[in-house]
């Protein structure tokens, strides 16, 4: 847990610089002159690069066992990069730091996680990667909040509220100085040492269960592009974007503890009812006036954290434990690739219909639910086993 509770706190402060540029993406893009298909090719591309890449990262923490040294280079990388959006002058500059942005999480995220998976296996995998989640929501709460602070008292002054970003980006690099130094081995906190893996493959189950969350990705909206119709629109003023952005995330950092316990006792089957629900998430958002946006985009924010907690701890039981992080950098690489397929579009059908915009987004959540069905019923009794321990 105290390992969890670091890794946390590290990622409250990542979540708060990053995500909080993330909110307002959307809307300083469209500043710069960006169009909507624009938007949803640089979030899109940024996705599709970012995740392609974790397969890299992972399969190289597997092989190296440098674990730290990948996760602090995409730590660095992640967190320089978004105070200079404060520099951008034009749109193709400001998209090139995003997508690097996207790059820096790339790189880290398949050994943290793997790192994250030795010390939940004890405490429950759901509740483990929920209460991580948990923080990093917090994070993604507070950063958007101080930025809609910025930007309603500086006139939607985005290059300030960029700058001010640079201080929470600071702190999280400070953090994982010290993280590095109290536990420089998290593999030594799963009960039992890892064992090396004879399985030369990954189980039919894993397989199945990315069919359905590529599906799901397929159908999840970047927020930049929702917040773009927003600012197309009248529905929601541009100063409390950003709010809309914080209320998302409080929803998701809550869904994360909850139904990662849950999870831990009831495992993947949880994901079709909520599945269910996060589809909702497009008709409230693109079709709905003010409040029924909100909903919306709360309800996108529970999905964003199902994503983030609940998808990879289902990974967790599924395969061996020196293989995690290949798992988990092949699962996101496609998990990407679908995101960045249905980014775009979203971003075609923006302009001709927001109704097509709906259909398509509901059809494709939907369509995940026979797979994680599927997935489900070829789980072994020890995969079956989400909280980690013995079937």
């Amino acid at each position: 847990m105290k390992f969890v509770l670091m890794v946390g706190v590290m990622s409250f402060f990542a979540d708060f610089t990053y995500e909080s540029s993330r909110s307002i993406i959307g809307p300083f893009l469209a500043s710069l002159g960006a169009g909507a298909l624009a938007i949803s090719m640089i979030t899109g591309f940024g996705e599709l690069v970012g995740y392609g890449l974790r397969l890299v990262s992972g399969r190289s923490a597997d092989r190296t066992g440098l674990y730290w040294p990948i996760t602090i280079g995409g730590y660095v990388l992640q967190m320089s990069v978004v105070p200079l959006l404060a520099l951008a002058g034009n749109w193709p500059a400001a998209a090139v730091l995003i997508i690097a942005e996207r790059i820096g999480k790339a790189i880290r995220n398949p050994p943290r996680d793997a790192m994250l998976s030795h010390a939940a296996k004890q405490m429950g995998y759901g509740w483990g990667f929920g209460v991580h989640e948990a923080l990093d929501q917090f994070g993604a709460m507070v950063g958007p909040l101080l930025v809609a602070v910025i930007l309603a008292t500086h006139q939607d002054d985005y290059r300030l509220a960029f700058a001010a970003l640079a201080i929470p980006a600071a702190i999280m690099l400070s953090l994982l100085v010290v993280a590095r130094l109290l536990y420089p081995r998290p593999q030594d906190l799963e009960p039992a040492p890892p064992s090396p893996s004879r399985r030369s493959r990954y189980p039919r189950a894993f397989w199945i269960y990315l069919i359905a969350a590529a599906l799901v990705a397929a159908g999840f909206a970047d927020f930049p592009i929702i917040a773009f119709g927003f600012s197309k629109g009248t529905t929601v003023p541009a100063d409390l974007v950003p709010v809309f952005y914080a209320a998302a995330m409080a929803v998701s950092g809550a869904g994360s503890l909850a139904f990662g316990r849950l999870f831990d006792r009831t495992g993947i089957g949880l994901l079709i009812p909520l599945t269910v629900v996060s589809a909702a998430y497009a008709p409230l958002a693109f079709l709905g006036g003010f409040w029924p946006s909100l909903i919306g985009v709360c309800i996108w924010g529970l999905g964003m954290g199902v994503h983030e907690s609940i998808i990879p701890a289902a990974v967790a039981p599924m395969v061996p434990a020196d293989r995690r992080a290949g798992a988990y950098g092949l699962f996101t690489s496609v998990y990407g690739i679908a995101w960045f397929a249905g980014s775009t579009a979203i971003g075609a059908l923006f302009n001709l219909s927001l109704i097509a915009v709906v259909v398509f987004a509901i059809a494709a959540e939907l369509a995940a639910i026979p797979f994680i069905l599927a997935a489900r019923r070829r789980l072994t009794p020890s995969e079956a086993d989400s909280s980690g321990g013995e079937a």
